[in-house]
């Protein structure tokens, strides 16, 4: 005699997207880390070979990646990682600048002992994990601390602007971190913008905030144009 079927207990099914949107981020990751070099091609059939999947999700995920800046597709030769060019910089971090001002102006109203407390965990993460080797898990946790900030500040549409600079910001953090020979240094850097939110001085936090990011500005640009094309990845 057959056994019953256990009754269905709400599981969500598991999508075509949400395949799509798994491989997308295993492969952000990838590009991120620099295990996938600037200019590299995305090979589909390796990767789904890697990750034991058909190549359709594969393409899909390359094509989301496409919108979102880090890969560019040519015809008949596939998707290949985005090379950042000085002037890509440039226009990242004018825009990065603008949201972040105002972001950490905004925070800095509805700063509450909670959010403040927030901060200071984060910020706390940044120097613990300073001391690992663990590059992926800075750039995370470095992103999070600024995306906090964008939390706090309330605006849902500056923070979706945020969000949709989420990946190349993620691949700047990770060429500052080149820069520095202790990562301490890096969540240092932190440290006066936090202080100048919780005073709730608008003057200061500007200023922070300009110089914090005016200073990444200046070396990911100095680190992008002295790179030889082939460091950066030659333009297929």
């Amino acid at each position: 005699m057959m056994r019953p079927l256990t009754p269905p207990v709400g599981l969500p099914a598991l999508s075509h997207s949400d395949l799509v949107r798994q491989i997308a981020r295993v492969l952000t990751d990838a590009i991120v880390q620099g295990q996938i070099a600037p200019g590299g091609r995305l090979v589909e059939a390796a990767v789904a070979r890697e990750l034991g999947i058909s190549r359709a999700p594969v393409r899909e995920a390359a094509r989301l990646l496409e919108n979102q800046g880090l890969v560019v597709a040519r015809p008949r030769r596939g998707f290949f990682v985005r090379v950042l060019s000085p002037e890509d910089i440039d226009d990242f971090y004018d825009l990065r600048l603008c949201i972040e001002r105002h972001a950490a102006v905004l925070a800095s109203r509805r700063m509450t002992p909670e959010a403040s407390a927030a901060l200071r965990r984060q910020l706390a993460v940044l120097h613990e994990i300073a001391d690992s080797n663990d590059l992926a898990r800075q750039i995370e946790e470095d992103f999070r601390f600024h995306r906090l900030i964008c939390e706090i500040a309330g605006n849902r549409r500056l923070l979706k602007l945020f969000d949709n600079l989420s990946s190349e910001l993620r691949t700047v953090i990770a060429l500052i971190g080149r820069l520095y020979d202790d990562p301490h240094k890096v969540a240092g850097t932190h440290e006066p913008i936090l202080a100048a939110i919780e005073a709730g001085h608008p003057e200061r936090i500007v200023a922070h905030m300009d110089h914090h990011i005016g200073d990444a500005w200046r070396r990911v640009g100095e680190l992008v144009r002295a790179m030889p094309a082939a460091s950066l990845g030659a333009t297929p």
